[in-house]
């Protein structure tokens, strides 16, 4: 039986993280550069995980590792609440075709690049490509558990998500002001943004930049995206348990991520709006507590010494697929809007 007192002080360290990182996300600085709470918890984690926490290692430690797992489930579960399913009539079919199209083709293109031409290791590929083409840290951490990645690993991939989503941040209003004179309207935009940007904050800010308008058509066409997480895992267990089953005889079950059913399940009860919404802003700010907990967690037990292995490879697999979002999700969209209209 777990011992529960053995679990306050990594709890209260990974909470204590956390809830210097959402106060940190809202300082106007940090929410001009489109950082949110989730990359400042673990940023912060590493700092102290590198610094300080060697010393509490051992009385933190069964705290940490119920932050960065179960916490880590109940707040990917919660992140429904943040969704309903009257989104995607907002965008239409339109933006659910390009969010799936954009998603598939961004996470097999990651996998060919980083298996085959630079070598990357399976589970680096994963998460790379899981944040790259769903929604940034949120998918990093959410997919972690269905392929137990290592701790290291899971913090290079948000490192990429960072640097390529906030380079996103500022590239696509000034790609829209380039272009926005050949008759490109603000929803286009907001849609090539919503299904291209890595972050929720980030899509929030590229759309804030041109428009209001642009800015509500890129969080709904983010947060279908969003929801395509949960049919993402299922099928990425299925085919991880698939490619390696021992032999024909012996498969090896599919382990179905039932915090990932859980998520859709909370999403289609969200769908019927039956809270108030008070109490719904409540659940969100817990939701955002337990996920920036977990990534707090994540980042103590983050080694530098290990990142800098890693080397130049998961950078270069990021900068690949930021290309494809440009030039890919571009083509994508297009496409989309021609054959539809």
């Amino acid at each position: 039986m777990t011992n529960y007192r053995n679990l306050i002080p990594g709890l209260a360290l990974s909470l204590g993280l956390a809830g210097a990182a959402i106060w940190a996300a809202e300082l106007p600085a940090m929410k001009s550069l489109g950082l949110s709470a989730l990359t400042l918890a673990i940023v912060g984690g590493m700092i102290v995980g590198n610094t300080v926490y060697r010393f509490i290692a051992e009385p933190s430690h069964h705290g940490v590792t119920f932050s960065k797992q179960k916490l880590l489930r109940a707040g990917i579960i919660l992140f429904g609440f943040k969704l309903t399913f009257q989104d995607i009539a907002a965008v239409g079919f339109s933006g659910v075709l390009i969010d799936a199209l954009v998603l598939t083709s961004t996470f097999l293109l990651a996998f060919w690049l980083g298996r085959k031409k630079l070598g990357l290791d399976e589970q680096s590929v994963i998460l790379i490509g899981a944040g790259s083409s769903i929604c940034g840290a949120a998918a990093v951490l959410a997919t972690e558990p269905v392929i137990k990645a290592h701790a290291e690993k899971v913090a290079v991939a948000v490192a990429t998500v960072v640097v390529f989503g906030t380079a996103a941040m500022f590239l696509w209003p000034l790609m829209y002001d380039a272009v926005r004179h050949l008759g490109i309207s603000e929803f286009s935009y907001g849609l090539f943004a919503g299904s291209t940007i890595h972050e929720v904050a980030q899509a929030v800010a590229a759309g804030k930049s041109v428009s209001d308008a642009a800015m509500n058509t890129a969080v709904i066409t983010k947060m279908i995206r969003v929801m395509m997480l949960a049919p993402f895992l299922i099928a990425l267990s299925a085919w991880l348990a698939a490619k390696h089953s021992g032999s024909k005889t012996q498969k090896q079950p599919i382990s179905i991520p039932w915090f990932a059913v859980a998520f859709l399940i909370v999403a289609g009860f969200n769908s019927f709006d039956l809270l108030p919404r008070a109490l719904l802003q409540q659940i969100i700010s817990l939701d955002n507590l337990l996920l920036a907990a977990a990534m707090g967690a994540l980042g103590l037990t983050t080694h530098i010494s290990a990142i800098r292995q890693a080397g130049a490879k998961p950078l270069l697999l990021a900068s690949a697929l930021f290309g494809w979002l440009i030039v890919g999700g571009g083509l994508i969209n297009a496409g989309v809007a021609t054959l539809l209209h």
